[in-house]
């Protein structure tokens, strides 16, 4: 498909350059062809005129016979005029190939980008359809098999009830996260408004420390107080989405620095864990959808959909800031998220 609009767009680039040019060429053509025909009557007439003024003054220079017959020759207007047909279509003949060539370089930069989001889609629909056929498939069988138990006690319904409910807990928040990445990549403006970091983090904070408290992991603080613009639920799902993966790829009886700090123009925050790291391979591509690497990360017993990364990106990216990460396996990562003070307008 790629291949036949390349071609069917380097066709249209051909034809528009193609059109102009023969259009340029008629009318240097017609021009050039006009001058020609005045030439030779201009001389013509002057030849006329200097037989004439021989007649009159035989004192004066003989005419050149050579000449006369040459400018009194029609045949020899014909000819030039058809030397210049000859070289314009010569021109337009290079013009063609050259012309095909860069269109068909052009057409291919300019679909690329679309190509690019079409195979991007296509992996989208098919990550998406994974990550929804796992819990269906779970709770369509948990239900089929317990259907046709005829002996089914009361306490094995109920039972088959709380399975299904958490599978269907699991479809309602990969649904609400697809949702949320969807309005971000729809470029739906997000509504700004002065907050405070202090009530940010520290609220991001408290919301993972149940889980952190399991692992028995501290939290090592260190707030700038700065006030900023910007969306404050967006800001605390972020956070808290980089904080719970910090605690999940924690070993146990560790700790997480969080440190925020105030420049002339941005906010820096980092938040630093002493856990398994990331592989250097998967660094490039744990901001994609649905993306979870294959190293150690991907062995610990978490649950997720890849997706919390791909929507703190797209946090970040409407705040117009930035998020970095620095890892190296079994030594920690570093997550750096950068935030303009003043949002741009």
């Amino acid at each position: 498909m790629f291949t036949k609009a390349r071609l069917t767009l380097t066709g249209w680039y051909l034809l528009i350059i193609m059109m102009v040019s023969i259009c340029f060429s008629a009318v240097i053509y017609r021009v050039l062809s006009s001058e020609v025909e005045r030439f030779a009557v201009v001389q013509r007439t002057r030849i006329e005129r200097r037989i004439q003024d021989q007649l009159i003054f035989p004192d004066l220079p003989p005419v050149n016979l050579h000449q006369q017959i040459a400018v009194l020759d029609p045949d020899l207007v014909r000819e030039t005029k058809q030397r210049i047909l000859l070289i314009l279509i010569f021109i337009n003949s290079g013009i063609i190939l050259i012309a095909g060539g860069l269109g068909y370089i052009l057409s291919g930069k300019t679909l690329k980008p679309i190509a690019a989001m079409i195979q991007e889609q296509h992996r989208f629909v098919s990550d998406a359809s994974h990550e929804l056929r796992t819990p269906l498939t779970a709770l369509k069988t948990n239900l089929e098999v317990n259907l046709r138990n005829e002996d089914i006690t009361l306490p094995e319904a109920k039972q088959t009830l709380v399975e299904s409910l958490e599978d269907a807990k699991h479809l309602e928040q990969l649904s609400n996260k697809l949702l949320t990445l969807s309005q971000f990549e729809s470029s739906i403006h997000t509504n700004f408004s002065l907050i405070r970091l202090s009530d940010v983090l520290p609220y991001a904070i408290r919301a993972v420390t149940p889980l952190a408290e399991k692992k028995h992991i501290t939290f090592h603080k260190k707030i700038a107080l700065v006030s900023f613009q910007g969306n404050m639920h967006d800001l605390q799902d972020l956070f808290i989405t980089i904080l719970d993966n910090a605690i999940k790829y924690s070993p146990e009886k560790s700790r997480i620095d969080v440190q925020a700090i105030s420049t002339q123009k941005d906010i820096v925050i980092r938040i630093i864990d002493y856990g398994i790291g990331i592989a250097k391979k998967d660094l490039p591509n744990i901001f994609d959808r649905f993306y979870r690497a294959d190293s150690a990360r991907s062995k610990t017993s978490s649950e997720g959909y890849g997706l919390g990364l791909a929507i703190a990106k797209r946090v970040c990216e409407a705040h117009h800031g930035a998020i970095h990460v620095e890892s190296a396996i079994n030594k920690g990562s570093t997550f750096t998220i950068t935030l303009p003070k003043k949002q741009l307008a």
